[in-house]
């Protein structure tokens, strides 16, 4: 991992989680010396293009705005010198390595909370609005300069029939120029607006913050397959009701007592949290190669030089259980301690002696099209 002391502006990764994660913005000047970016416009707004990809485009056009979705064209961006607009591209680590790369600088945040990297670019003037997001983010600056400015405030009134969520009584109370290399940390719910100061390009490292609500509904779904209640509803002392369209007391109880059987514990909890985690969004596919190793031959290849996830996997790992691309593997603990550093470094060396029921699982994972071997270029 980089520096942090360059990283978080002379604080210890102790210290920032103490004072600053989850409670307050950051500003660090010079976070990343010598950074200017991983993409130039031209090349962002072709991986814009991508009939994949989850891009937007934001116009301001004589003070309303406007929303546009991808799939995009490369001539939808042309004739747009004088006015103000942006294209955000999120997934940019699925693209690049580089990309992955970036955000393996910020590994002291555990993997559960990563989202993705973001990228915009902006002519002069342009932005997104001043708004708020219920999630982290470390906001970096690549080429050119963005003036962000923030607010702590409560009111969150948005403007009325607006495509975006933009709010409607923006209170600035600080400001900054970012230059490239510059980085802000913003936690949850803290008001913000980003303007262009001239060509510029910010790259948006962003940590999901899923609400209860969803972690409940998607519990109850992941559930469903994994619930067995005995029995049937059954009535031999059946009583006629004087009105027969109620519900009576006693089918009510009987259904009550059935559902209360339903039980689950710390690890159902785990298992769901792996997968849904690492559950790729619904855009994303994997490839199977288009003529796989054999087993032999990717073992060969493996010990060469290693292997390294798919860009777009995610894998997370708890107790004992595997968790890629939302698909659970227990498996036993010298596989578990090697497959970790899997996980947690998205490499790793595969040495003759691994066991060989760690080979078979990379193998597997290989031919879904989750890992690759790695390349000399790579290595």
């Amino acid at each position: 991992m980089k520096n942090s002391s360059t990283l978080l502006g002379g604080l210890t990764v102790n210290k920032f989680l103490r004072d600053y994660w989850q409670k307050k913005p950051l500003l660090i000047r010079n976070a990343f010396p010598h950074f200017s970016g991983l993409l130039d416009p031209q090349q962002l707004i072709s991986l814009a293009c991508d009939p994949d990809a989850q891009a937007r485009a934001v116009v301001n056009r004589r003070g309303k705005w406007e929303l546009y979705q991808a799939p995009f064209e490369p001539e939808d961006f042309a004739g747009m010198e004088k006015i103000k607009w942006t294209v955000l591209l999120q997934g940019v680590n699925h693209y690049l390595p580089q990309g992955a790369e970036l955000l393996k600088h910020f590994s002291f945040i555990p993997h559960a909370r990563l989202d993705d990297l973001m990228v915009s670019y902006a002519p002069k003037g342009g932005g997104v609005g001043p708004h708020f997001d219920s999630y982290d983010v470390f906001l970096l600056q690549g080429m050119g300069h963005r003036r962000w400015q923030i607010s702590t405030q409560a009111d969150r009134t948005l403007i009325d029939g607006a495509p975006l969520r933009i709010l409607k009584d923006f209170k600035v109370e600080q400001e900054w120029v970012l230059a490239p290399g510059d980085m802000l940390y913003l936690p949850p719910h803290c008001a913000h607006n980003g303007i262009a100061e001239d060509e510029c390009m910010t790259y948006s490292i962003g940590f999901r913050t899923p609400s209860y609500q969803e972690l409940a509904e998607q519990f109850l779904v992941h559930m469903q397959d994994r619930v067995c209640v005995q029995g049937m509803y059954a009535d031999p002392d059946l009583k006629t009701q004087r009105h027969p369209s109620e519900i009576g007391a006693d089918m009510l109880l009987q259904v009550e007592q059935a559902i209360a059987r339903v039980r689950w514990n710390k690890r159902d909890i785990a298992g769901f949290l792996g997968c849904y985690l690492s559950e790729p969004k619904p855009h994303i596919f994997f490839d199977a190669p288009e003529k796989p190793l054999s087993p032999k031959r990717f073992a060969q290849a493996a010990h060469k030089q290693g292997v390294t996830l798919d860009l777009k996997t995610q894998m997370l790992c708890h107790d004992g259980t595997l968790f890629i691309n939302g698909i659970a593997h227990s498996v036993d603990k010298e596989t578990y301690r090697v497959l970790r550093g899997l996980a947690d470094t998205r490499r790793i060396a595969v040495t003759p002696n691994l066991p060989p029921d760690v080979l078979d699982l990379l193998y597997q994972w290989y031919a879904d099209g989750y890992i690759v071997p790695i390349t000399s270029n790579e290595a």
